[in-house]
């Protein structure tokens, strides 16, 4: 049964490397949360690697940007990974045409297209450039999120949906997540606009969590930071339990899962989670984190 902890330091001995998400869980999008940093801090400084995997449709340079601008300190972690990294690889190699249509928001996103954690990105851009159009000229489409990303609803893509899936158009969803908390403001991702397609007939592909890409692209990055790590020396913690916990279970990984995220309030307060309601909620979703607590300190 999942084990419900109150410090990270219950369990931090017995791992060496953590894939951790961000949003919800080391900031908010305005600001970090000081007991997860120093929890952090304090797993780096007895040996612990920290790849912080993020669902972010922006690559890894982008968003270390935010970091820094919030003041996330750079001691906090070793390795970034965002969906946006991983998303790449298949936009650039034309997984959805070389004439696509762009769906998120601008500028905001534009360096999806034009910053690369990998130099073999670069590249490829060079020298099979995809080309962005409108949506009656395009092979497939680009979601980042809304083009609006703080006040559109998926349901406001209805009818250029309809019009791709006539068209036959595959998506490429650069970010999973339904929704995310900007400070106390919720507001949809990429994933809910992806989910609204495939609901209306269309086909979406997705390369974040909690899908196998971004884990393998992960793996490789910690692989060079430390060696190859068995699956037991490596702990995910998030608090999206259909992308952090789903994908660490498909991965064979354990996994900590926040509850005061995206499902804050839902199980009592946070320093004494009502262990009856949670472990009867994860049952019903048949996921099964390794450990709970409220928030990452």
């Amino acid at each position: 049964m999942t084990q419900i902890i109150t410090s990270f330091a219950e369990i931090a001995p017995r791992y060496r490397a953590l894939f951790c998400d961000l949003w919800g869980c080391v900031h908010d999008g305005k600001k970090p949360f000081p007991g997860a940093i120093a929890a952090l801090q304090a797993f780096r400084a007895q040996g612990g690697v920290v790849v912080l995997i993020s669902n972010a449709p922006r690559p890894k340079p982008a968003v270390l940007e935010q970091l820094d601008r919030i003041g996330v300190p750079h001691d906090a972690y070793d390795e970034v990974i965002t969906s946006g990294d991983a998303t790449q690889y298949a936009f650039l190699s034309g997984a959805v045409g070389h004439k696509v249509h762009h769906i998120g928001p601008m500028p905001k996103d534009q360096p999806f297209f034009d910053e690369f954690a990998d130099p073999t990105l670069a590249a490829l851009a060079a020298k099979s450039p995809v080309e962005l159009v409108p949506l009656d000229q395009a092979e497939g489409i680009l979601c980042t999120g809304p083009n609006d990303d703080m006040n559109d609803t998926p349901a406001d893509y209805r009818a250029a949906f309809l019009l791709a899936k006539t068209k036959g158009l595959v998506m490429l969803c650069a970010n999973p997540d339904l929704v995310v908390d900007f400070g106390d403001k919720r507001i949809y991702c990429a994933g809910a606009l992806a989910a609204l397609y495939e609901e209306m007939g269309g086909e979406a592909l997705y390369f974040g969590k909690p899908h196998p890409p971004i884990y393998d692209l992960a793996r490789r990055r910690l692989s060079d930071l430390a060696g190859d790590l068995p699956n037991d020396a490596i702990l995910c913690i998030g608090d999206g339990i259909d992308t952090d916990v789903l994908g660490a279970m498909q991965e064979g990984l354990d996994s900590l899962f926040l509850t005061e995220g995206l499902n804050a309030g839902q199980f009592g307060p946070a320093d004494a989670l009502e262990a009856e309601t949670l472990h009867g909620w994860l049952a019903d979703g048949a996921r099964n984190p390794t450990y709970v607590m409220g928030m990452l300190r």
